[in-house]
């Protein structure tokens, strides 16, 4: 069963609601492979050394390019530059934002080593805007100890002397990968179509949105992405439907929440004409198949929130007769 919870714009039952908004954070390692070229940089780093590669031209990049920038070929023409430059150009940071080098004022600058012909972007840590200018030498102050990624170097300060290690270290072991934490704050402002919903799941209930063509968007869009019209003719949504196409997730990675093998799914609700992704669980993941009627399991009612879909643990199934594919194939 459906309901039809509002009749076109201006009718709309669900009151007008105060928009939803929320501080979140995204937090996670981001592992990744660098490559024989960022590799050959990075263990030099680690090694208290700066590689750059030559370029078909005679130029010497840094850091170093994988292709030349003029015929496209690889490069493998390495060269070591030195950890003492000059300031190309540089910006003032007055309010240094979290994750950002130091917790001061301090200058971001492009900086052109000797022995290299392009810049390096770092920064340089002086007191005051005063204290750095275009054409001013510096130096690398180096991390007391190097593990093979930019932050090897701490910092550029003024400086026309290296203080590179005087004895570099030689690892027999190269740099390959290397793990850089991803901490990403930001406001999300739901729209009111997205409030409407979001109040609505908060409450046990589904609400999908109807397009000026009849059909049913679920979760709602806030306008028909053929129109742009807005999509205010709620419609209450039951909590069953079929899966149309399914994956079984059976390789396990850092984060997961449940225990490979499982059903990723696309569900299609009752009275809707857009399925969404969740999981279906329940059932051996070979009993998962196109057509199969499912029902929502809900956590418990204490653990409700504004959460959207997160209110729903999982689908399972119903044990009802399979649908047809004809009545679903448009949905695919």
């Amino acid at each position: 069963m459906t309901g039809t919870i509002a009749h076109g714009r201006g009718s709309k039952s669900e009151p007008d609601p105060e928009v939803l908004a929320a501080e979140l954070r995204m937090k996670f390692d981001y592992t990744r492979s660098v490559g024989p070229t960022i590799g050959r940089f990075l263990t030099g780093l680690r090694e208290g050394r700066i590689v750059g590669v030559r370029g078909s031209d005679g130029r010497v990049i840094v850091p170093p390019a994988e292709y030349d920038p003029a015929t496209a070929e690889p490069l493998t023409d390495f060269v070591h530059v030195a950890d003492v430059g000059t300031v190309q150009s540089w910006t003032w940071v007055a309010e240094p934002l979290p994750g950002q080098p130091f917790d001061r004022p301090f200058a971001w600058a492009l900086i052109k080593l000797d022995g290299a012909d392009t810049a390096l972007l770092h920064a340089v840590d002086v007191a005051s805007p005063e204290d750095i200018r275009t054409g001013q030498r510096v130096r690398v102050r180096w991390a007391a100890e190097r593990t093979g990624d930019i932050h090897d170097i701490v910092a550029f300060e003024p400086g026309d002397t290296s203080a590179a290690p005087t004895a570099p270290g030689e690892s027999a072991e190269p740099v390959t990968g290397i793990v850089t934490p991803i901490d990403l704050s930001y406001k999300h402002t739901a729209s009111p179509q997205e409030t409407v919903f979001l109040k609505a799941i908060a409450e046990g209930r589904l609400l999908g949105a109807r397009a000026a063509d009849g059909k049913v968007y679920f979760p709602p869009r806030g306008a028909d992405p053929r129109t742009g019209e807005p999509t205010e003719d709620y419609v209450e949504l039951t909590d069953t439907g079929i899966v149309t196409t399914y994956c079984i997730v059976n390789v396990p990675f850092q984060g997961q929440r449940i225990k490979p093998p499982y059903v990723a799914a696309y569900v299609l609700l009752d009275g809707s004409d857009i399925p969404f992704l969740h999981l279906v669980l329940g059932c051996e993941v070979s009993e998962v198949r196109m057509g199969m009627r499912v029902k929502a399991a809900w956590k418990p009612r204490e653990e409700w929130s504004f959460n959207g879909l997160d209110n729903v643990s999982h689908f399972e199934p119903t044990g009802e007769p399979d649908a047809a594919y004809e009545t679903f194939s448009q949905h695919l």
